[in-house]
Parts: structure tokens; sequence; C-alpha cells
């Protein structure tokens, strides 16, 4: 271990246990970062009024039986234990960090995590909207592996029920190439629009489209031979945007609502049976304690409607069942838009009734904002149309390569540049803000090369890799030792140090922006770093010393940057 955090805090915890008794040695310290030293913990004020003793006499008790061994504490304020590390630990601890593999991220102890993600409907096109989910999910999926999880994605197309009676009608009426050959090239919203408008206003239209539901439902090899040919030749356009986005997704990861069809049914009898389930009304429904409605009346959460049918509750309820019982799941996160909070909220609650969650396995929604236009409103194209997702993405890479284009690479160059510029400073700007907030979509904001954007990040990788390319030399051949005489080395040692906290952190919370935050600072310590302290023309050993440093930095960033999904350019 080599976060300075969590060492300090161990340190505190084991002055509690010593000043106070061991029921004290598990105390939150409290510890932050500080202006006025390296680390404040601020744990003295918060046991104070249990103990019954003064702030100040509490840290001053807890300052007197800690450790002190390369770190300095002093008492200020109402209490606070400020501490300040040791250039020499610091350094050495550098220096581990980088003959480390793992670069200080501790090595977890394996869960099964199943993470529910991207989940587009097969009867339409991918959108803006879609964005989110698939890289806020894309990126958890990441960091929990990188932890040390066995990690079991499952994107839960949208591929059944009522919708898809009118649409195999509709490919039927137009012919199977025609229909076919549309859905594949991502005209899948113009193909749903006819459908519906058909369905609508065609009575007889409508009443084969019914007609065709049991048959899919029931497994008629005909409509399942349509329905096949439809969701195959949509995942060849999902496949394609996935391949874009660079996220992890296959079809060996889709588990369409179509997956638990066959489960449904045994779902309803198991609620029922063991009485979480009841008939209100002629429909089979689970009342949720603490769920009411508008009129002060239990919330019901429906799984079978009155004329026999089911809907999302019921496959939600099977999906949960599933990834507990067979895919043995000890955690499952739900990346899903936070307009279906109250749904997860009651789904979660009957499956604890049900007891397929419990104090063993927990069920998680990652709640995900919405993406905004510049008039604060939902995203949308100047005709007020949703936004596909292959024209925004499209036009970020098209605006990269005119940034890019400036700086006189050959075409070939440009557009890969572009692209990886592009795509990265999509991912970045969404992922940058807590994944329950909403953001502005600004392209000039995102593709810039100043502030907290992925092309900032991107940069800072390739000013490290020209500074070892100049010395045509190689980061591998660095591995210290490191000496700290500068203040802007220090602080980028101790930055550096901060990476294995941090990715746990985000595994723990399921916050993709915190690890964003943390690679924005470490760049720009390293640009403060960079700025006053030479790096090749520097006196040995403080030239040596410096380049470990930036070694360090170099891989920190591009690990950071890869669990977020990001690919670096090797020039900008």
């Amino acid at each position: 271990m080599t976060d300075p955090q969590l060492i300090l805090a161990e340190r505190v915890q084991q002055a509690l246990g010593t000043a106070f008794g061991q029921e004290y040695a598990s105390e939150d310290p409290l510890i932050r970062p500080s202006q006025f030293a390296d680390y404040q913990a601020n744990v003295a004020l918060s046991l104070a009024r249990r103990l019954r003793r003064a702030p100040r006499e509490v840290a001053q008790a807890v300052a007197d039986a800690m450790d002190h061994t390369d770190v300095a504490v002093e008492i200020s304020g109402p209490g606070f234990l400020n501490m300040t590390l040791s250039d020499d630990w610091i350094a050495a601890q550098a220096v581990i960090q980088l003959a480390d593999d793992r670069l200080g991220v501790p090595q977890a102890a394996p869960k099964s995590i199943v993470i529910d993600y991207s989940a587009p409907n097969a009867a339409k096109e991918m959108h803006v909207g879609h964005l989110r989910t698939t890289i806020v999910g894309d990126t958890l999926v990441r960091v929990h592996e990188h932890v040390g999880h066995d990690v079991t994605r499952q994107n839960h197309l949208g591929d059944w029920g009522t919708p898809f009676g009118m649409l195999i009608e509709h490919l039927i009426d137009i012919g199977e190439s025609e229909a076919l050959n549309r859905l594949a090239s991502g005209d899948g919203n113009a193909f749903y629009q006819e459908a519906r408008h058909k369905f609508d206003n065609d009575r007889t239209f409508e009443e084969r489209s019914r007609s065709r539901v049991p048959l899919l439902q029931g497994g008629d090899p005909a409509t399942l031979r349509l329905w096949r040919e439809f969701i195959e030749y949509t995942k060849r356009y999902f496949n394609h945007v996935y391949d874009v986005l660079g996220v992890t997704l296959t079809d060996d990861h889709i588990a369409g609502e179509s997956m638990y069809n066959t489960m449904l049914a045994d779902v309803c009898d198991e609620l029922e049976q063991s009485s979480v389930a009841q008939i209100s009304e002629g429909a089979l429904c689970v009342f949720p304690p603490g769920f009411t409605g508008r009129d002060d009346r239990p919330l019901p959460l429906i799984i079978r409607k009155s004329d026999g049918g089911y809907g999302y509750a019921t496959t939600d309820l099977a999906a949960i069942r599933y990834r507990v019982r067979d895919l043995k799941a000890d955690r499952i996160l739900y990346v899903v838009g936070a307009t279906q909070s109250l749904h997860f909220q009651m789904v979660f609650a009957a499956a604890r009734m049900a007891g397929w969650l419990h104090d063993d396995v927990s069920a998680e929604h990652v709640q995900i904002g919405s993406v905004l236009g510049a008039d604060g409103k939902m995203f949308k194209t100047r005709s007020g149309a949703s936004t596909k997702l292959t024209e925004l993405l499209d036009e970020a890479v098209s605006r990269a390569e005119a940034v890019i284009a400036e700086r006189g690479y050959e075409p070939a160059a440009r557009r890969e540049i572009g692209r990886q510029v592009g795509i990265g400073a999509v991912k970045y700007a969404d992922l940058s803000v807590s994944h329950d907030s909403e953001y502005v979509f600004d392209f000039d904001r995102m593709l810039a090369l100043t502030g907290n954007t992925g092309p900032y990040l991107q940069y800072a990788v390739a000013r490290i890799r020209s500074i070892f390319r100049r010395g045509e030399l190689d980061p591998a051949d660095f591995p210290g030792p490191i000496t700290l005489g500068e203040p802007a080395e220090r602080a980028l040692a101790l930055q550096l140090l901060g990476f294995g906290s941090i990715v746990e952190t985000v595994a723990e919370s399921s916050e993709p922006h915190r690890l964003c935050n943390y690679l924005f600072d470490l760049a720009q310590a390293f640009t403060s770093f960079f700025e006053t302290c030479p790096v090749l023309k520097a006196e040995e050993p403080v030239r040596t010393s410096r380049l470990a440093l930036s070694a360090l930095t170099l891989r920190v960033l591009v690990q950071g940057l890869d669990l977020l999904g990001i690919e670096v350019p090797e020039r900008m």
C-alpha cells in the first residue's frame, strides 16, 4: 500500500485505539487533503462530545499516541490534526509504486459483479440518451475488472413485447430484404415510426399486429424466424456504435427481455405461493412497504396484468432472480436513467421480500442524468428530433480532425488522432460529471485543450512521451531513484500516490467522475512540474529522478484513461 491517505488513516486509527480503547480503533479518521499540511484529520471534533472532552484535548491525545515515523503532526484550530509527510518517505513510496505493475491499486477480494448497462431498444436507433448508460457502465466494468472482481456484462436489450407485432407486420409489408437492409444501416427510428403510423391509422394493420404478438410469444416458427432476422440486423448496427465508442460489449453480453420470457410465469407463481404477491383488482401485485400513491393507498408493483400479460416489473424481477441464482451475483449494478428510480426502488424492495436480495447480495441503481442542449432542454437536433448517436460521434471526430489539421499532420495520422481525440472528448465530458447530474453537451468546451477535458489529459500524455522521444529514451529504463528537491516535484509525487485509493473508491461508489477529477489534478501537477523543473537538461542525479517521476506520471495517466475507456494518441 503506497497511498498516504490510507496509511495515515491506519495510523490515526491505531492511535485512537491506544488513546481511548480498541472500541474507537475503527472510527473514520475523517482525513482530507489540506492547504495547511499534506492531510488533515478531523476525527477529534466528531469524538469530543462522545468522550466528553475538549476537541483539542482529544486531538493532543491522538497526536501523542501516533506513530510519527516520517510524518510531522501539529494541532490547529479547534482540534484539527495537520499531518505533513517527509520528502524521503514520499519519494520512497513513489519508487515502490513505479515498480508495481498495478501502480498501487490493491487487489480486491474477488466478488461476482453483474453490471446491466447500455440496453437500447432493438426497434429503434441509438440516440444521445444512450451515450451515458453505455459509457458509464463500460467504465464501471473496466474498473471492477481491474481491481480484481469477476464481472458479468448484461446488455438488457428491448427486444420483446407488443411493439414487435407491428414491426414484424411492417417488415412483411415492405419486403424482408428492404426492411433488413434499412435496419442494418441504422434506419430503425424511421422504420419504427412508419410502423407506428400504420398501427395508429390502419385498423386492419392494427388487428394483424395484435394477432402477431401471441404468435411471437407462443413460439410460432415463422414469426420467430422474422423476429430473429430483425434482431440480428439491428445487432449489427449496435455493434458498429459500440466499436466507434470503444466499449467492450459484444453479442455474448446480450441478455434482452426475450431471454426471460420463459421465466415470467414461474416468477409469478413463486411470488404468489410465498404470499409476496397477491391478487388485486384482477392483477397479481406486490405491495412493497413504504410506497404509496397520491391517495395514500399502497402503491402496487404489477407483475401480471388482469389480462394475463406481463410488464417490465416482471422481467426485471426475473432478471434479479436469474442473476442471483444462476450468475451467483454478489452485487448487481443497474446503469439506467434516473427517471426509472421509483421503478427500481420497488423492484428491489419486492426482490428483498422474495428473499432474492439479502445482506449478502446487493442491487444498486446507478442513476444516469440527462444530456442537455445549450438551451438547457433535452439535447435535440435543430429540427427538434432526437440526435442520432452515430451522427453526434461523427461530428465530434470531424471537429477534432479540424483542430488536429492545424498541427500539420498527414491525412492518415490526422484521421486517427482525430478519432481518438473526438471520441475521447465526448466520453470524458460525460464521465467527468456526476452520473446522476445533468450536463450541457458543448463541442467547443469538450474539445478544448485547456481545462478539465479529455484532450487536455491526452495532451499531457503526449507531452510526457515527447520528453522521452526527444531524449531517445525508454520510460521503462527509469525505475528510480527519486529525490524531491522542488515543491512541484513533491506535489506531483504526492498526487501520484493517491491513484490506488481513487480506483478503489470508484469501484465502491460507482462514481467515475472521481477518477476524472483525480487525473485532471494529476495532469495539472505535471504541468506545474514541467514548467518549473527542467527534465532533459537537468544535471544528474536530478535528471534521472525527474525522468522517473515523468515515467510514473505517464503510466498512471495512461492506465487511468484506459479505465475510462479513452485512447491516447502517441502525438498531438
